[in-house]
């Protein structure tokens, strides 16, 4: 990857941490990509007591108590958990007052990706786990990554793909990804009707192996040095497809084509059952 222009600053990585085991997840696997990808991190955590009280100074006579100490501790803890994967890694801290998925939104809106665990917001607000993630997959200002384990060297990257027009962009930040962490890329096109049907007495592909043809074909094209597959999957629940394909993969991408800003049943179905991490893109 090319240094950026003297003066200026990579976009970064950014990831949300809340101090869960999940968040930590998160962190490491955001701090290992942003090492790879040449790019500097950004820890953000955020502080929702404000919302909820005005009493956040330390209590009288005890130290390193009170909740803005709480947070600010679990912001360093974050920041050392990221440079313990990488010293040399360019990382700073962002702690805001606010929801977790409208201080991640703002923190990353210059970001190249933004990286949150699959449980979401942790502890005391812990029932607004499955929420923060569905609310940023249909929201974040650009791709989101749900973590759900360690990264797998050596996987390939699964990418969905359909016939809206935006596929191309998906299946491009999918390339880049795999380059990234060095794994090939696999595309899966789901045909609910099935990829063929009868005609004067021969079998004629019908437009989702066309689909799969080009995707791979531009994905190559993209990278010439990439390994690229592709399936064609016949089945009336894409997002059932697209979990069984993607059982062996380090990452199923998947792209946001809704204009209304929601995410689909197949994107969210996903995002509950898939087993591995899920990036999100636009």
């Amino acid at each position: 990857m090319s240094a950026p222009a003297a003066g200026s600053r990579a976009p970064a990585v950014a990831v949300g941490y809340d101090g869960s085991e999940s968040s930590q997840l998160a962190v490491r696997w955001a701090a290992e990509h942003a090492a790879a990808r040449g790019m500097p991190l950004r820890v953000v955590h955020a502080w929702v007591w404000p919302m909820f009280t005005k009493d956040l100074g330390p209590v009288q006579g005890v130290a390193g108590s009170g909740l803005r100490h709480s947070a600010e501790t679990i912001l360093a803890e974050g920041l050392g958990l990221a440079r313990g994967v990488d010293p040399g890694l360019d990382v700073d801290g962002v702690m805001e007052a606010g929801l977790p998925a409208q201080v991640l939104r703002l923190a990353a809106k210059d970001a190249a990706l933004l990286v949150v665990g699959s449980r979401g917001m942790g502890g005391v607000l812990g029932h607004l786990a499955g929420s923060v993630c569905l609310d940023l997959a249909a929201s974040a200002p650009g791709p989101l990554m749900v973590v759900r384990r360690p990264q797998l060297p050596g996987k390939p990257i699964a990418v969905g793909i359909d016939a809206a027009p935006e596929s191309s962009a998906v299946v491009a930040q999918a390339a880049a990804l795999a380059a990234a962490v060095g794994g090939g890329l696999h595309l899966i096109h789901v045909d609910p009707d099935g990829n063929r049907a009868p005609a004067h007495g021969r079998h004629t592909p019908l437009r989702g192996a066309e689909l799969l043809d080009y995707a791979v074909e531009e994905a190559r094209r993209l990278n010439p040095d990439l390994a690229v597959t592709g399936a064609l999957a016949e089945g009336r629940s894409a997002a059932r497809e697209l979990v069984e394909a993607a059982e062996d993969a380090d990452v199923l991408v998947l792209g946001t084509h809704r204009r209304d800003g929601g995410i689909g049943n197949t994107v969210s179905a996903v995002l509950h059952k898939a087993a591995c991490n899920v990036m999100i893109t636009r």
